[in-house]
């Protein structure tokens, strides 16, 4: 197991790649860090493109700082706790308001056409999970419900998440995403897309099997 300050270092690291990236405007935004029997969170109100390590709390799975942290663990701490307990193969989850992401959360229009080949393999389809409160259990159990068979989710009015077992491999598909989202923007200017038939992408996701 990495150690702690490891981990930090890897979410500071990738948190000012997706503030370059302008993944995560502003304060938006949080990212998380399975760290044995306990989560590795960022804390309220920071931002993910200038962390440093005072701004990385150490919580339980209950969702509460252990004792010694000097801040509190980010408002959507219950999302994270959530899916940490459904998906044990999951160790790093990545929340944010990308713009082009957020743009089809805002719209409330799901990212679940295949498109494009590689999303069609890597995620299936995005999906969109119904709005509530940022930071209540309702919020936590309608995104939770979606990692019984994805890894990726938007929230409706409010952003995008994914997770995965590998940092890199987290923010590599969130760069994706955020990606195809503005691909699918553009279709609509040029008069839509071209929908891969449903032999079409039934032979894209075997593809994973081989």
């Amino acid at each position: 197991m990495m150690t702690r300050s490891e981990i930090e270092n890897l979410l500071i690291e990738y948190g000012k790649l997706m503030g370059k990236k302008n993944l995560t405007p502003g304060m938006s935004g949080n990212m998380s860090y399975r760290y044995g029997d306990k989560i590795l969170i960022t804390a309220s109100g920071t931002a993910n493109g200038y962390l440093d390590k005072n701004d990385i709390v150490l919580m339980d799975y209950d969702g509460n700082a252990i004792s010694g942290e000097t801040k509190k663990p980010s408002s959507e701490k219950l999302m994270h706790v959530a899916i940490y307990k459904k998906r044990p193969d999951l160790n790093v989850i990545l929340h944010v308001h990308s713009p082009y992401l957020s743009s089809f959360a805002a719209a409330g229009i799901p990212l679940d056409k295949p498109v494009m080949a590689e999303n069609t393999f890597y995620f299936g389809k995005i999906l969109l999970a119904d709005y509530a409160l940022p930071s209540t259990v309702e919020l936590a159990q309608n995104i939770v419900k979606y990692f019984d068979d994805y890894d990726a989710v938007l929230m409706a009015n409010h952003g995008f998440v994914v997770a995965s077992n590998d940092i890199k491999d987290a923010y590599l598909k969130l760069e994706l995403a955020e990606s195809y989202a503005q691909i699918v923007l553009n279709t609509y200017l040029l008069g839509g897309a071209n929908i891969l038939s449903c032999e079409q992408e039934k032979a894209i996701l075997a593809l994973r099997k081989k």
